[in-house]
């Protein structure tokens, strides 16, 4: 919802400054649509629905996977696809991952999503109304910022649409942004008054090989980006999310497994070990037994280690694969 075009809009008619909160509730509580509003005067109601989009993005079509999960295409008004997933789990959990930009910037070479042509950032209306739209559907209670693009570059519409997300249901201390290491980005969230969790993309124990993968180290190194992390650590007191997709043959051997033991405090850091799902970049998936591997070789190394369930992937809603096909 656009909000600033619906104050506008109750402002020109003359309406009392409490509209537009009666109206946020409503759609933040899961409503369908201005009729539904029976607080609002019924011609109110009728001038909204003309005036004032109900969504600033419409629903192209959407995915529904075996496990539950449930990806959503949309289309901005400007003709920008966005995707974004509903994840079930068997504990009760509602999560979302939501988009911050059309395409990405950013070209890793394992991630669908790198390979789009990038389009805009997204508006703060845009990102929060991929959660109403879920919203609609269910009770959500996670947000993960890890869908198309780089939240960091677009941090000023993350955060004002996060901080909307407890009306939707959705806590600050429930909701992680997901970065590649855009040092700018973590230092203005680790200010933030907001205690929303880091997540960090890291893939690679050295600027060698992350370079190869993400060309975005030459800019920021993982030295630069470490220390980024740990200053959001002292200052929020909070651990840090590491991500890290297991690539056969490039990054899950054994020695490296060692080296990342050795650059992540394990004050500091928690890792997750993401299976990698295909997404035609030429890269393969590393087997359960690497997997595994890897995880016990960084645990012995003192780090605390889990590997990531995968969600969606047989309708390319997993992580790394969103990438809007014809």
């Amino acid at each position: 919802m656009d909000v600033a075009l619906l104050e506008r809009t109750l402002a020109d008619r003359g309406e009392p400054p409490y509209r537009s909160r009666q109206v946020w509730e409503w759609a933040a509580r899961g409503a369908s649509g201005y009729a539904e509003m029976s607080n609002l005067p019924v011609a109110l109601r009728g001038d909204l629905d003309r005036d004032v989009p109900y969504s600033t993005l419409s629903l192209e079509r959407e995915a529904h996977a075996k496990d539950g999960t449930r990806k959503a295409l949309f289309m901005t008004a400007d003709g920008r696809p966005v995707e974004a997933v509903l994840m079930r789990y068997r504990d009760g959990r509602r999560s979302i991952c939501v988009s911050s930009q059309s395409g990405c910037p950013l070209t890793c070479t394992f991630c669908a999503t790198g390979s789009m042509k990038f389009g805009r950032n997204l508006t703060a209306g845009e990102i929060v109304d991929q959660a109403l739209h879920f919203r609609r559907i269910e009770a959500i209670d996670h947000c993960v910022f890890m869908g198309m693009g780089e939240p960091m570059m677009n941090l000023d519409n993350v955060l004002e649409a996060a901080s909307r997300l407890p009306d939707v249901g959705i806590t600050h201390r429930r909701t992680a942004i997901s970065t590649v290491g855009w040092i700018p980005g973590i230092e203005r969230l680790t200010e933030s008054e907001m205690p929303i969790r880091l997540a960090l993309s890291l893939h690679a124990p050295n600027d060698a090989l992350r370079s190869e993968l993400m060309p975005v180290n030459d800019r920021y190194p993982l030295a630069d980006v470490l220390a980024a992390c740990r200053a959001y650590n002292r200052k929020r007191r909070r651990q840090v999310f590491v991500e890290y997709v297991m690539l056969a043959g490039v990054n899950d051997s054994p020695a490296l497994a060692r080296e990342l033991a050795k650059v992540l405090d394990p004050r500091v850091f928690k890792l997750n070990l993401i299976p990698y799902n295909p997404t035609g970049t030429g890269f393969d998936g590393s087997g359960r037994e690497a997997i595994e591997e890897f995880r016990r070789t960084v645990v012995r190394g003192g780090l605390r280690a889990t590997v990531r369930l995968t969600r969606g992937r047989d309708i390319d809603a997993a992580c790394g694969q969103l990438a809007v096909k014809a």
